[in-house]
Formats: C-alpha cells, sequence, structure tokens
C-alpha cells in the first residue's frame, strides 16, 4: 500500500527514504522513482535457485562470491543514491563494496542475472539494461522463462552487445571462463520427489 502510494507521487526519493520505508515495502528505486515488486512465481524461484546453486559452487574458494534477491544493490555508490535496485543473482568480485553495514552491495557488481516476470520485463529490458551498462556491470543475462530464451549483455568500450539463446545449448560466462551454463538443465520444468502413503 505504501509503496503504491509512493509510485503515484511526484516526488523524488532517496536511498535514505527507501530505509525508511521498512522491510515490508518490497520496491525499487529507479532515478528516484519507486516500482513495486510482486511476489515471484514457483517458477521463477526454481530458475533463480537453479542458477544461484551454478555459480555459488563455481566460485567456492575463488574470491568472487553468488548472492540472491533480496539484497539492496546501490549502484550509484553515494550517500545521496537514488538508485537501489534487488537483482535476482549478483555475482560480486570486489568486497570492498560490500556495505559495512551489511545492507547490500554499494556499486556495480561484476555479474547481474535477471529473470523476467510480467510486471518486471520493461525494468529489466530497459530501465535496468541502462543503467547496470552506465554503472559497469561487466555480464548481465535476462533470462525469459516463458520463451526460454537467455539475452546476454557484454560490456565492451562502455556498451552493451547483446547475444541471444535458446532453450538448449551450453553457454559460456564470458566473466568467469571455464564456467558454462547448460540451458536444457536451467529451463527444465521442476519435479517433485513424490512419496506413497501407506
Amino acid at each position: 500500500m505504501i509503496a503504491r502510494q509512493l509510485e503515484l507521487n511526484l516526488q523524488l526519493y532517496t536511498y535514505k527514504d527507501y530505509l525508511a520505508w521498512g522491510e515490508d515495502v518490497k520496491c525499487e528505486l529507479i532515478d528516484g522513482v519507486v516500482y513495486n515488486m510482486a511476489s515471484p512465481t514457483t517458477a521463477h524461484q526454481d530458475l533463480v535457485s537453479r542458477l544461484w546453486s551454478i555459480f555459488r559452487d563455481f566460485l567456492k574458494g575463488r574470491r568472487c562470491k553468488a548472492y540472491f534477491a533480496p539484497l539492496d544493490v546501490r549502484l550509484n555508490a553515494h550517500s545521496y543514491d537514488d538508485i537501489v535496485v534487488q537483482p535476482d543473482v549478483i555475482i560480486l568480485c570486489d568486497r570492498s563494496k560490500l556495505d559495512p553495514a551489511g545492507r547490500g552491495i554499494i556499486g556495480a557488481p561484476d555479474m547481474i542475472i535477471e529473470v523476467l516476470s510480467p510486471t518486471t520485463a520493461y525494468t529489466d529490458r530497459v530501465l535496468k539494461h541502462q543503467k547496470y551498462m552506465l554503472a559497469g556491470v561487466k555480464e548481465y543475462w535476462i533470462v525469459d522463462i516463458e520463451n526460454k530464451l537467455l539475452e546476454v549483455y557484454l560490456l565492451e568500450g562502455g556498451k552493451y552487445f547483446s547475444q541471444k539463446h535458446g532453450k538448449n545449448g551450453k553457454v559460456p560466462v564470458q566473466t568467469f571462463p571455464g564456467l558454462e551454463i547448460d540451458l536444457a538443465e536451467i529451463f527444465a520444468e521442476d519435479t517433485w520427489d513424490t512419496e506413497i502413503d501407506t
């Protein structure tokens, strides 16, 4: 309710305002504008969990670490920051960017993955795409569950260059040589082990 009221207000907000709203308000700030965050679907959560697990396992013993939402990422890295996002999967290699207060990341992570939902498609493909590029995120992935597509954006010369991949095949992670993501595994339908009561 609060976030909806804020969205309709013409006032622009900062990270200081964001902190004052409390943890029950689920939203992101982009250029001071509030964007509500809907609860993710189970399919969304399953896919995010698979991706995060792959990166977590690959990065064990390395200087980089994988995180997942909800975790604040303040791209501008200033006390007056008006951009606070919560990407689905975040890879960070520079520990100095961890907020000393334990409230997420200050500055651009090395890699970000966003899993599309009907309510986030515009912000992920347009607004966040631009902000991640300008902030210097080296590799940005957009995962389209519905169409089983992966869009990879690689930062070169300050601009993103894109690649698109279908639901099959293995995609190398440019930021982490030696790591490949099997799209058939990522897009596989989640199954439950069932037990029969006797």
